[in-house]
């Protein structure tokens, strides 16, 4: 489990096809901070990883995550988001992000705001009933608050730091992000749907 307040940025020094998956290097100095079997949260997507090597770590992309994440586009050279696993003993910020992606969103609109810049992204029908206003969102694994909310897009502010130490600076109209709606909501949502059929 995560929190979507990330750790730093890495880049993807290798990926390599696996029959459908994909094998990922990772170059971070978040490395010397990982052990074989942990997890790592990779622009929202929880991985595992499976080799150490100096300031790089090695994951492996199933093809079902390939399929329903931006990871089927993967790029050598393309810097990517990194959180490692929340710590029960530590304070919790952004709010409880899994690392299971609902779906990808797409880049519709960039806009600066004095030093902030505002996102609005464009999501799936299928997951419409999770997105509330001032609710939670991850999107490449950053948690951000909806500011505004659409049949089917949703507006975020973020602020300078966010945006100076996480990918969202390089994003452009058109590009494709990784999203994870608010657990506590997707619960809800599963509980009324379930309670309507009794």
């Amino acid at each position: 489990m995560f929190t979507g307040i990330v750790e730093g940025v890495g880049t993807l020094a290798e990926v390599k096809g696996t029959g459908g998956g994909y094998r990922v290097r990772i170059h971070t100095p978040l490395a010397s901070q990982l052990k074989l079997g942990d997890s790592l949260a990779v622009n929202g997507v929880c991985l595992t990883v499976i080799l150490i090597d100096g300031e790089h770590v090695m994951a492996d992309v199933g093809p079902e995550t390939a399929r329903v994440t931006t990871f089927g586009a993967l790029q050598r050279g393309q810097t990517v988001n990194l959180e490692r696993p929340l710590r029960f003993d530590g304070r919790v910020d952004g709010h409880f992000v899994l690392g299971h992606v609902d779906g990808v969103g797409s880049v519709e609109d960039l806009r600066p705001e004095a030093e902030s810049h505002w996102l609005t992204i464009t999501f799936p029908p299928a997951l419409a009933a999770y997105f509330i206003r001032k609710g939670s969102v991850a999107v490449d694994g950053i948690s951000l608050t909806v500011a505004g909310l659409g049949e089917r897009q949703f507006d975020v502010q973020v602020v300078p730091y966010t945006w100076n130490n996480t990918t969202l600076k390089l994003l452009r109209a058109g590009d494709k992000v990784n999203l994870e709606c608010d657990m506590f909501g997707k619960y809800a949502v599963r509980a009324m749907e379930l309670r309507s059929r009794g």
